[in-house]
């Protein structure tokens, strides 16, 4: 990868980090859009009491000197505005040992697993009896670096006109077909705090989540990802580990509570025959064009120049009010989940992180494409090669 990136943080902790390598130099870096990016990820309806507390602004440490990246690393950093009630039991730094400190930290630690949640494989895997230690790194808190990496992905992939959205279409049992095209009803979108486009489907989500809500339980539902304007090409079909849709799977796949992704018409394609399945291509005025987009935009791990269409499936949360069976992992002995501030629902924000991780995914592939050591450079190349494929 060229574009790369590590996060650290935990979610009590100080706060979440980022490092970007690979940053062409000259890109325009707005700290405004990166934050309203953060703020389109802590939305929806049913989010939990995290979304009170914390307010997230990025801070930009290295790698940007007067709002323009340098070619260098770029260092993000967003506080955790709940730190101050988490110093003592999440200190770096070993804590005298007075009666209030102990108790402070006995008072966070974690033996109760919740299924569905990496704690008992963790805990098993790197040795801890206290669950908090994998429960502050593998909480959904950290997809907020995420977002902001993808916000600085995103405005690369601005300077090619390159642009994404992302709509909710399931929540339970309330669903919708994907409208023809989502373009048209961003600002609708964008409005809605479930990230839908239907009146009557939004009320219907909302008594879903209520209902879960009720019941002390979670919800999941179904997303939907699309980016216009991509060049044909990004992507390559030599290798496996370069298939364009083969990245976006696995950077979609790694957000929490994600279990399923599809490209194009999916799992349709199941029961689809071939002479339906298949994007046929025509020219008109001297220009290949398809009426179809079942491929979702990619064919043999490229792009194909035709919208790239993601659409996901995220699960139930696994932290919930009315806990289930399990057990003490210091113990061995059979108990209730543990309860942790939660959400009912995330599926909107979830949408967020989708969009951030994709966009990460295409900047990269802009990026082994054309040159990228400063982004003047890029886009002449990017120019030179419109033009030649223009010609064929």
């Amino acid at each position: 990868m060229i574009f790369r990136f590590l996060t650290s943080g935990e979610s009590h902790g100080k706060c979440l980090n980022a490092i970007i390598e690979g940053v062409p130099s000259g890109v325009k870096l707005d700290i405004e859009f990166l934050n309203k990016e953060l703020a389109r990820r802590q939305i929806g309806y049913g989010r939990g009491g995290r979304m009170q507390v914390e307010n997230d602004r990025v801070q930009i440490l290295s790698g940007v000197r007067h709002g323009i990246s340098t070619g260098a690393p770029i260092a993000l950093m967003i506080e955790n505005k709940d730190w101050d009630n988490w110093q003592i039991p999440m200190s770096v730094l070993p804590v005298e040992q007075t009666e209030e400190n102990i108790k402070l930290i006995n008072d966070k630690k974690i033996k109760n697993v919740r299924p569905g949640h990496a704690d008992y494989a963790g805990a098993l895997k790197y040795n801890h009896t206290d669950i908090r230690n994998i429960l502050e790194r593998s909480s959904a808190r950290e997809t907020a670096s995420r977002v902001a990496v993808g916000a600085v992905a995103k405005t690369i992939l601005k300077d090619f006109d390159i642009e994404g959205l992302s709509c909710v279409t399931q929540i339970g049992e309330a669903k919708a077909d994907l409208p023809s095209d989502i373009f048209e009803l961003k600002e609708k979108i964008e409005s809605s705090d479930l990230r839908t486009f239907d009146d009557a489907l939004y009320e219907n989500m909302k008594k879903e989540i209520d209902k879960a809500k009720e019941n002390g339980d979670t919800l999941g539902g179904k997303f939907t990802v699309v980016f216009k304007n991509l060049p044909v090409g990004l992507g390559s079909f030599v290798h496996w580990d370069r298939k364009l849709d083969g990245l976006i799977a696995q950077a979609v796949m790694s957000i929490p509570a994600v279990k399923s992704v599809e490209i194009g018409i999916g799992s349709k394609a199941a029961q689809t025959l071939g002479h339906d399945m298949h994007d046929e291509i025509y020219i008109e005025n001297g220009k290949y064009i398809r009426k179809t987009n079942n491929s979702g935009g990619i064919e043999g791990g490229m792009t194909n120049g035709e919208d790239i269409i993601v659409s996901a499936v995220m699960k139930a949360i696994p932290t919930m009010k009315k806990p289930l069976n399990s057990v003490a992992i210091d113990k061995k002995e059979s108990v209730q989940a543990h309860f942790e501030r939660s959400d009912t629902c995330a599926v909107a924000a979830c949408s967020v992180v989708a969009e951030a991780m994709i966009a990460i995914v295409l900047a990269d592939a802009m990026m082994e494409k054309f040159s990228h050591d400063s982004i003047s450079e890029m886009k002449s190349d990017y120019e030179n090669y419109l033009k030649r494929i223009a010609e064929r």
